[in-house]
């Protein structure tokens, strides 16, 4: 008995041990991905920067060459009917073309000098961005490991005749939870981050244009802006319907999917077609909640891994049960082959298992593919 708690000790204490260590390991990563991307904000403004010196160098540069040209005409003229001309007038000529001419390559130079200071930023900012991806990478890999050792390992003792049916299921649910997290984040970033600050910097110019170009150029300025404005709103909007669409509570399912698959289709340019048989009902919530991200995740593994350009979705819905078929002209790909099972196609049969449901999934590569599910319904 005493050897057991001793074990026990050690192992909770080897257990704390990798926790301290893991936890240090994911806020030094999380620096490192800190400190890329500050750099890189400072590297992108200073590559802006650099980019408009260019563009203005070889403008100045092309109109300094006009100069020199008409320039060297002069000169070649004087040469040839110096008698008409003094000596001071021979020397002003001589000297304004070769000073012209100075001005001209110093110019040059400085072109050549900036356009390396290009590239040179370009590929930091390829290389940092690539660093950036893998920190996040590694620190989403190293937040399912935290977790899973924080969370699943707090009694372990009295887990270890189950660890491995635990560890597989832990894993698979903080792994969903951290790549919902990082796609949550992606999509903030690029889409209403990346829009409202292009709208920061459009803004800025407003002024200087009204200024410069006059009132009918602000307008325009103004009138794009408001259009950027307007699309962050429609990206805003559809990363909380994808989160919980509000009107699943308010109309139920069959609007809610209508709803959900017209924005599907609109956003991703290709055919959606819904049939819905029998009677619109109501669900308990569960049912419903269940049933629409069913379909989602269906269609959403046709719109991104299926490369479809028609999604048939067709609904049943019963007193005791509700059929669903949904059917794409995809790729395909081959059910058996572990490989092509994502852990969407997991999530889908463990929800369904969950609600003593049954799926079918008939595809082959170059076929499309059929997902059948049937749910039972307890009134």
């Amino acid at each position: 008995m005493s050897e057991k708690k001793f074990g026990d000790k050690a192992l909770d204490h080897i257990i704390h041990e990798m926790v301290d260590t893991v936890t240090n390991s994911k806020d030094e990563i999380f620096q490192i991905g800190e400190e890329s991307r500050n750099e890189y904000e400072k590297l992108d403004k200073e590559l802006k920067e650099t980019k408009r010196e260019v563009c203005s160098l070889i403008d100045e540069g092309d109109k300094l060459e006009q100069k020199v040209r008409f320039s060297r005409m002069r000169l070649s003229e004087v040469s040839k009917q110096f008698q008409k001309y003094s000596e001071d007038e021979i020397r002003k000529v001589y000297e304004q073309t070769h000073g012209l001419q100075m001005d001209l390559s110093m110019k040059r130079e400085k072109e050549k000098q900036l356009r390396n200071r290009r590239d040179d930023l370009e590929r930091r900012l390829r290389n940092l961005d690539e660093t950036i991806g893998r920190a996040e990478a590694l620190g989403g890999k190293i937040s399912v490991v935290l977790n899973y050792l924080t969370e699943d390992f707090k009694h372990v003792t009295d887990a270890l005749e189950d660890a491995k049916e635990k560890q597989q299921f832990g894993l698979q649910i903080i792994e969903a939870q951290e790549e919902e997290r990082r796609r949550l984040s992606r999509e903030i970033h690029d889409g209403p981050a990346q829009m409202l600050a292009n709208v920061m910097l459009r803004s800025d110019l407003v002024d200087r244009i009204y200024r410069e170009r006059g009132v009918e150029e602000a307008m325009k300025e103004i009138r794009s802006v408001r259009t950027m404005v307007r699309s962050a709103l429609y990206e805003v909007r559809r990363i909380i319907y994808d989160l919980r669409p509000m009107a699943l509570d308010d109309l139920g399912i069959i609007p809610t999917l209508k709803k959900y698959l017209a924005t599907v289709e609109d956003y991703n340019d290709l055919e959606i077609s819904f049939t819905l048989f029998g009677e619109e009902r109501r669900f308990e919530s569960k049912f419903e909640v269940a049933l629409f991200r069913l379909i989602q995740e269906a269609v959403q593994n046709a719109v991104k891994h299926a490369s479809a350009s028609l999604i048939q979705v067709k609904t049943e819905l019963k007193a005791g049960s509700a059929m669903i078929i949904i059917k794409d002209d995809g790729k395909g790909f081959d059910p058996k082959s572990k490989k092509d099972k994502s852990f969407g196609l997991v999530g889908m049969r463990e929800r369904v298992d969950m609600l003593d449901g049954d799926l079918t999934i008939d595809s082959s590569p170059g076929e499309g593919t059929i997902v059948t599910i049937h749910i039972p319904i307890n009134s």
